[in-house]
C-alpha cells in the first residue's frame, strides 16, 4: 500500500501515482480498509496497517482469507502449479488464466497510473469505482469456485494416498 511513503520507498516508482501523495492519505484514512489476506497486507507499509480493520498474521491466515478476495483467488494459480505434476497442466493453466484476469483487475484498482500500458483506472476511491470492483469480485469468486475445488481434490487425494 502506499500510504506515507517518500518517492524513494514507493515500490513500482517508474510508474506515476494517480493522485499526489498526501491525496493518497487522504483517501485512506477517509475509507475503510478492510484487507483479509495476509500477502497483500504485509505489503501495507508500518503506518497503514493500524488502519486496516482486520491485523493479519500468517497464523490467521485461515480465519481471514475470502473467496472472493482477488489475491486468495490468484493464489489458486500458485498452488496449482506447486500441485503438479499432480495437479493436470489444464487445471495449472486454468488457473494462470484466472489470475492473469485478476491481476489486470488489481492493477487498475492501484494507485498507479497505468493508463500508458493499456490499463484504464478503476477509480475505487468513488462509490462508482468501488462498486465496478465489487462487481469483478463477485465475478471472479464465481470463476474460481470450480478451480478452488479441483485443487482441494487434488489436496485430499494426495492427503489420502499412501
Amino acid at each position: 500500500m502506499v500510504y506515507q511513503q517518500s518517492p524513494e520507498e514507493i515500490r513500482h516508482n517508474t510508474y506515476a501515482l494517480r493522485f499526489p501523495s498526501n491525496r493518497i492519505s487522504t483517501i485512506i484514512e477517509e475509507t475503510a480498509i478492510c484487507c483479509t489476506h495476509y500477502d497483500a497486507f504485509r505489503f501495507f507499509t508500518e503506518p497503514a496497517r493500524p488502519l486496516n480493520r482486520n491485523q493479519l498474521t500468517r497464523k490467521t491466515t485461515a480465519a481471514f482469507e475470502q473467496r472472493g478476495c482477488l489475491h486468495a483467488n490468484m493464489d489458486l494459480y500458485k498452488w496449482s502449479a506447486k500441485l503438479s505434476p499432480f495437479a493436470s497442466s489444464e487445471l495449472v493453466a486454468d488457473c494462470f488464466e484466472l489470475a492473469r484476469d485478476i491481476r489486470e483487475i488489481d492493477m487498475r484498482a492501484s494507485p498507479y497510473d497505468l493508463s500508458s500500458i493499456g490499463f484504464a483506472p478503476i477509480p475505487i476511491e468513488t462509490v462508482e469505482g468501488r462498486m465496478i470492483y465489487e462487481r469483478h469480485q463477485r465475478e471472479f469468486a464465481a470463476r474460481s469456485e470450480p478451480l478452488r475445488a479441483k485443487v482441494i481434490s487434488v489436496c485430499n487425494w494426495l492427503l489420502s494416498s499412501d
